[in-house]
């Protein structure tokens, strides 16, 4: 269930991160710089690359149609390189792990509804174009979500946006060597105390980091806080109720693929909204645009976004229904939780006028045929304000603005500067 924000005076919400150095997280990274890979050659490839690691392993399983040749195992190599797994007393690093490569074409009975879709058969026409952009039809059924809310500059949820960060932050005073005995491996989680709907304050925050053996944990403990923790988390949320719990186990020596197993699609929670908007189970990494798993999601991001950002709605969720073969979406449905400023039947009709959801449309509008996804497969798929994202932009505002009468309004949020 999505979480209400008008009926309780306070109320607490969690969300966790994790870092690059993850074990799930390196497969999203693999899936997704093999996928990346892939289509700086053939920007029509049909991908959908699966990775499963563990001790001094890496697998690359999945379904691949394409027309060039990669060299999977050096893909693979160069992230795990890239993380920071470049020495053999971790357990695990890319020079001595062995990689396995099980790769197969596509299905052809998937292909033949994507490449035609169940429109354009049903036209037996492809002459204007609209008909070109109902060609392909969705790579899988399924139901995606977008949400946005106004509670911080990135419309997103603070706590997932705080505990993204505080994993940034590792990775940064690690790989700066300002605290040169952390190793790739960290997760974060951060509860926030919201009263009457808004955030207020940080009521604790929890660090695992990856270390060194020969380092104490009273050393570990009062630099995170320090120049992680504090670094990150703006002070006003910060007060001397506020907890920290630090490598709770006293020791976080073994991990990465040695302490864990990871797999690609373990961590949707991450990717997204942190538990505050639901998720309809579909991993993001790995899988080529023609799949509405990936395509649809951010599709759905941008219309929240938008939404938000013109003032119709404080908090909003919208859901997108697809059957795999077919152009366009079954069924959209939304949810703005109480604060609509607007009749939320408008809401929904400007959505299906300026919102194309086709999955050729999709990629087309975010030219979405391009390497661009290894740097969103660690930290978060939105709300990044490190990166010129397509589907973050609030490119719709204006119009809907002026079509639901809110033109000029105090009330919207105005496009943030791309970084």
């Amino acid at each position: 269930m999505t979480m209400t924000f008008t009926k309780s005076p306070s109320h607490m919400v969690t969300s966790e991160s994790v870092t690059e150095g993850h074990p799930d997280k390196l497969c999203d990274q693999v899936s997704d710089a093999v996928l990346d890979a892939i289509l700086a050659r053939d920007p029509y490839a049909r991908v959908a690359c699966e990775v499963a690691t563990t001790t001094g392993l890496v697998i690359v399983m999945g379904e691949i149609t394409c027309n060039c040749y990669i060299e999977i195992p050096d893909v693979v190599r160069g992230v795990i390189k890239d993380i920071g797994y470049t020495r053999p007393e971790y357990g695990f690093d890319y020079e001595g792990c062995g990689v396995v490569v099980s790769i197969k074409e596509q299905s052809k009975d998937i292909a033949m509804g994507v490449d035609q879709s169940i429109e354009t058969r049903e036209k037996a026409t492809d002459n204007d174009v609209n008909d070109s952009l109902d060609k392909l039809g969705a790579g899988d059924q399924g139901f995606m979500f977008g949400f946005a809310c106004n509670e911080t500059p990135q419309l997103m949820p603070l706590p997932i946006l705080l505990a993204n960060r505080l994993c940034r932050r590792l990775a940064e005073v690690r790989k700066s060597n300002m605290l040169p005995y952390l190793r790739p491996d960290g997760k974060s989680q951060i509860t926030v105390e919201y009263r009457h709907g808004v955030p207020r304050r940080v009521d604790n925050v929890i660090i695992a980091a990856q270390h060194d053996p020969v380092v104490s944990h009273n050393v570990i403990q009062r630099d995170i806080i320090e120049h992680v923790i504090k670094a990150t988390i703006p002070p006003s949320l910060l007060d001397k109720k506020t907890r920290y719990y630090v490598n709770s186990t006293g020791r976080f020596v073994v991990g990465g693929p040695v302490g864990d197993a990871g797999l690609t699609g373990r961590k949707v929670s991450v990717d997204t909204y942190g538990g505050v908007s639901r998720h309809g189970g579909g991993a993001l990494s790995g899988k080529d645009p023609t799949k509405v798993d990936r395509s649809a999601s951010y599709a759905a991001r941008h219309i929240a976004k938008n939404v938000v950002a013109a003032g119709l709605a404080d908090r909003f969720e919208v859901q997108i229904c697809y059957s795999i073969g077919k152009a366009h979406p079954l069924a959209i449905s939304i949810e703005a939780f109480g604060t609509a400023k607007v009749d939320e039947e408008l809401i929904s009709k400007l959505i299906k006028e300026h919102f194309d959801l086709r999955p050729e449309a999709i990629i087309r509008r975010f030219d979405l045929r391009r390497p661009i996804y290894r740097a969103v497969a660690a930290y978060g798929h939105f709300g990044r304000d490190d990166l010129d994202l397509p589907w973050e932009k609030t490119d719709k505002v204006a119009v809907l603005q002026a079509e639901a009468g809110l033109a000029g309004s105090r009330n919207s949020l105005q496009e943030q500067p791309s970084k």
